[in-house]
């Protein structure tokens, strides 16, 4: 039985960050990057409602943040895309372009959004970012939001970008929920996504059963890393509350102290799942790797705090298609290197090289 390749070479963290916490909380949170700016399209989906997506690319004419649309000014982006820019998208036949998914409550401002953008784009990219709903610094016009295992939005986004420029090589990056949820779709229909080159995900949850628990149930992460999604997440769901009132549980929402009773209380109904435990099964990208036809990463740490280490699949769960990374050090979404004060350059460089790789292998094989 052909079954996918396992990685276990090291991510080298420096000694200072001697753990999973430290690895995952200074790369989320200190780690030091260049503020990467982009050119903002609001893209409407067949629903009404609008998703944002963030570009940039050594072609397009970015003005400095002193001339930013004071409308995008607590964004990464500096203006609204226009004709030219559109243009511009499609006017290289060998451009090679990368489409980023974030993780929970993430945008192009985070870290490891604009560490990989500034990476890529040094090698001569096109970078686009999609933002799920709600999470480009503007509410999204419908009582839904986004979730971990939402297959058309990846879908739509997927075909977004590649309408946009068609003609360039893309490859897909899925960070923690982006990369759950780009696994799942990869898996689902892997005959629609052959005019992908590769695909990575970086920490993803996919099994979000055993993630979901260990995030509601362990101490530690319930009251770190719990709260600091629902800080966001909450006051976003409120304020649907006030525009929708009456399809959302607001006294629920008030009480929710952990992943599971956000889950229960809003994502879950909200999106056609029984309840957290039922969304957390149907939407995780664990099942679904077998199918995976497109070169594809799947990079875990084995110390990674949301998902327990115990659950990271072996390689029988992948297809030949597949590479497991599992160093043993990094954290979640940290994998952060060098002397002090460190640096993501890590990440970025081993996605390259795992794209880089396996267009290598496409072409001997053509």
């Amino acid at each position: 039985m052909t079954v996918a390749k396992l990685d276990l070479a090291a991510c080298p963290v420096p000694a200072w960050l001697p753990e999973r916490q430290t690895q995952t909380l200074f790369g989320a949170l200190a780690a030091p990057v260049n503020r990467i700016r982009f050119i903002r399209e609001r893209v409407d989906t067949p629903d009404g409602d609008f998703i944002d997506l963030d570009w940039n690319a050594p072609a397009l004419q970015l003005r400095s943040r002193r001339n930013q649309d004071p409308t995008l000014a607590h964004t990464a982006a500096v203006r609204w895309m226009t004709p030219a820019d559109q243009a511009l998208l499609n006017s290289d036949t060998q451009q090679p372009a990368l489409i980023l998914f974030h993780g929970l409550e993430g945008s192009s401002q985070s870290r490891y959004a604009q560490s990989i953008t500034q990476y890529f784009l040094s090698l001569g990219w096109l970078v686009a970012v999609a933002h799920f709903r709600g999470c480009s610094g503007f509410p999204n016009r419908l009582a839904r939001a986004y979730h971990s295992g939402d297959s058309e939005e990846i879908t739509f986004i997927l075909e977004t970008v590649r309408q946009r420029a068609p003609l360039a090589q893309w490859c897909a990056v899925g960070v923690s929920l982006g990369g759950n949820a780009l696994l799942k779709r990869l898996g689902e229909a892997p005959d629609q996504y052959h005019w992908l080159h590769a695909a990575a995900a970086v920490s993803a949850p996919i099994d979000l059963v055993a993630a979901g628990n260990h995030l509601s149930d362990n101490l530690f992460n319930r009251e770190i890393y719990s709260r600091h999604f629902l800080r966001t997440l909450k006051p976003k769901v409120l304020e649907k509350s006030r525009r929708f009132p009456g399809v959302i549980d607001v006294m629920r929402i008030n009480q929710a102290r952990d992943l599971r009773d956000f889950d229960n209380a809003y994502t879950a109904p909200m999106h056609g799942f029984k309840d957290a435990a039922d969304y957390w099964y149907q939407s995780s990208s664990k099942p679904w790797l077998k199918k995976i036809q497109i070169p594809t990463l799947v990079l875990n740490a084995r110390n990674d705090p949301f998902l327990p280490e115990q659950v990271l699949p072996g390689p029988e769960y992948g297809s030949p298609s597949v590479v497991f990374h599992q160093p043993a050090q990094g954290g979640h979404v940290g994998f952060v290197t060098g002397m002090w004060p460190g640096n993501l350059t890590w990440l970025p460089k081993r996605l390259a090289r795992f794209f880089s790789e396996s267009q290598k292998t496409e072409t001997l094989r053509t």
